[in-house]
């Protein structure tokens, strides 16, 4: 059974908080926005890509989370350091649920962590059934990602769809890395003609200005009708719970009519900061 874990990331704390076994972390990223009480309760160890390797190994952990490649050094480090590790690598809405199943049973709850799925999958589901009313299926440009434009990840691309949306860069959903979701020209966007654009800079602030200033991209559906919003990256960037619950929510009521403002989405139930998508 582990007892001290460590999260590199900020998802692995949200399920475990969510578990009821937060009480098992002595550390946490130092982006991690969700839940609040977190950032107050745990140790900032880690950003994303760095890690106080030496902060880590003095809390003692005897397991730690972390999530992709891009954590791959930190976790060699925390290895030779002699802590165990497991990274994991999700993409899509089933390896987020699948993810959430392994926490539980990695710390001994397993049947708390198919309630939480059947949680999270009853949320999804109700948010499908809303989508199959809308009179027309919507085309959305997901924007993670703005010099050079990089298009959303594979979850996202999913989230899309169940929320009643058609996906306009579909075939980069299988990409798991960013600089393989790179759009090299602009106007291939001005070609498919979204109806709405949603951005997510993956940690900053997004500028609908910006977007809908680009040459060209006046004659957009989505930029003449104003239908540019913002959901926020800890919402949707986030590969846990967020994701799933509010980025979900968030993407549902842009995508089912939004709030008619450039810039502004509904908004969701919980607020957040940002990190990124892969």
């Amino acid at each position: 059974m582990y007892h001290r874990i460590v999260c590199l990331t900020e998802e692995p704390t949200e399920i475990l908080y969510r578990l009821g076994e937060d009480r098992r972390i002595v550390g946490i990223s130092g982006f991690t926005v969700r839940p609040a009480r977190a950032r107050k309760e745990k140790p900032k160890v880690s950003a994303f890509t760095s890690a106080k390797i030496d902060r880590i190994l003095e809390l003692e952990p005897d397991l730690v989370f972390g999530f992709s490649d891009i954590q791959a050094d930190i976790a060699a480090e925390l290895i030779r350091g002699g802590v165990e590790v497991h990274i994991f690598n999700h993409r899509s809405v089933a390896e987020i649920l699948r993810t959430v199943r392994a926490i539980a049973g990695l710390v001994g709850c397993p049947e708390k962590g198919e309630a939480l799925v059947a949680e999270l999958q009853a949320g999804l589901d109700r948010i499908a059934e809303r989508a199959a009313a809308l009179p027309r299926r919507p085309r959305v440009y997901f924007e993670e990602w703005y010099d050079p434009l990089i298009s959303g990840i594979r979850w996202v691309s999913e989230l899309i769809e169940l929320a009643g949306g058609e996906d306009c860069f579909p075939e980069f959903r299988e990409c798991s890395l960013a600089k393989d979701r790179i759009i090299a020209d602009p106007d291939e966007v001005v070609r498919r003609a979204p109806d709405v654009i949603v951005g997510s800079w993956c940690g900053r602030k997004f500028r609908p200005e910006r977007v809908v200033a680009r040459p060209g991209w006046g004659v957009i559906p989505a930029v003449a009708g104003g239908h540019v919003y913002e959901v926020k990256s800890a919402l949707i960037l986030q590969p846990g719970p967020a994701a799933l619950t509010d980025g979900v929510e968030a993407l549902a009521g842009v995508i089912g009519g939004g709030e008619g403002e450039t810039g502004r989405a509904r908004r969701p139930r919980n607020g957040g900061g940002g990190r990124r998508g892969g």
